[in-house]
């Protein structure tokens, strides 16, 4: 959802070199953007934060393994029927190399953690956990990309982590496993910012549309192991789950994709990362309202606190 959900570097990954991106920039900036710009915008924040909600509602149908390979299978053949007339560019054994990480972690990994922490956790608590990972990324780029760390991020990593334990302490008396849920969803967050780390520098040379579909593609071989229970799944799962499964391989991962791409390429990957911080809110919004589920008090605080890091995480 979902995951969704989520092709060239999400939310807080500015290239170096970037100046930071404040409240009025962004407000300069989404006024001065043509018309598609803001719909493509529109339009992957809102399929992002609906994969959180399907995921959670096909979840009792499906395993996590095979509700990923599903998904990304379906995602791959959309995203090659786009390559269709495009120019390929060939990858260089590194390029491959990072390509085949990013598909591993992002769509493949990434996918499975989340499916599985959504079986015990709501949507919307899944959602704010799963965006610590822009924080994850800046401070994945200090360490290995030689971006440094600055003083506002070490403090916006500490403010995040205290949100994540209010998280924790607000989700602990719930249902059962849902410790685990939590552990699997911060697992998401670390796939998800790995994913990116290694996505970045193959963006340099070759065009976002071939890094996405081949990432996609690579992500669903990763899944083939869980092959046999994606059948048995199909063969039990009522038709309305299947159509869920479905819809997050076309809509949260070929579309959103796709379109998180075009707005990319024309503005700020900064200033587009910051519309992510949406999604947390939207699936809390869409989760009470089309499945009855709100967060526990105490850890939409946390949530909000994770954001909060994130913020404070960007600021020079």
């Amino acid at each position: 959802m979902t995951s969704a959900d989520p092709t060239p570097p999400p939310a807080g990954t500015p290239p170096t070199g970037v100046p930071p991106v404040t409240g009025a920039a962004v407000a300069r900036g989404a006024a001065s953007l043509p018309a598609p710009v803001l719909i493509a915008i529109v339009v992957t924040v809102i399929a992002w934060a609906s994969a959180f909600i399907v995921i959670r509602g096909v979840g009792p149908h499906f395993e996590g393994g095979s509700l990923a390979l599903i998904r990304l299978v379906v995602g791959a053949v959309l995203l090659g029927v786009i390559m269709i007339g495009r120019r390929w560019v060939a990858p260089t054994r590194r390029e491959w190399l990072l390509i085949a990480g990013f598909g591993l972690a992002w769509f493949g990994l990434y996918n499975v953690a989340l499916n599985i922490a959504e079986q015990t956790l709501d949507a919307g608590t899944t959602a704010m956990l799963v965006n610590i990972a822009p924080i994850l990324i800046a401070l994945g780029a200090g360490l290995f990309l030689g971006e440094g760390i600055p003083k506002w991020l070490a403090i916006g990593v500490g403010v995040a982590f205290v949100g994540v334990l209010l998280i924790g302490f607000g989700t602990s008396g719930g249902a059962d496993g849902q410790g685990v849920g939590i552990l699997w969803g911060l697992v998401a967050a670390v796939t998800y910012a790995i994913g990116v780390l290694l996505q970045k520098p193959a963006l340099r040379r070759l065009p976002a549309a071939q890094v996405t579909f081949m990432g996609c593609a690579i992500g669903a071989v990763g899944c083939l192991p869980f092959a046999a229970q994606a059948v048995t799944d199909l063969q039990s799962a009522p038709v309305a789950s299947i159509v869920g499964a479905v819809y997050l391989g076309a809509v949260p991962t070929a579309l959103a994709f796709s379109t998180w791409a075009y707005a990319l390429s024309r503005m700020p990957a900064g200033q587009l990362g910051v519309t992510t911080y949406v999604v947390p809110p939207l699936a809390i919004l869409f989760g009470f309202l089309l499945l009855g589920e709100v967060p526990a008090p105490l850890a939409i605080v946390g949530g909000a606190i994770c954001l909060g890091g994130v913020a404070l995480s960007r600021r020079r």
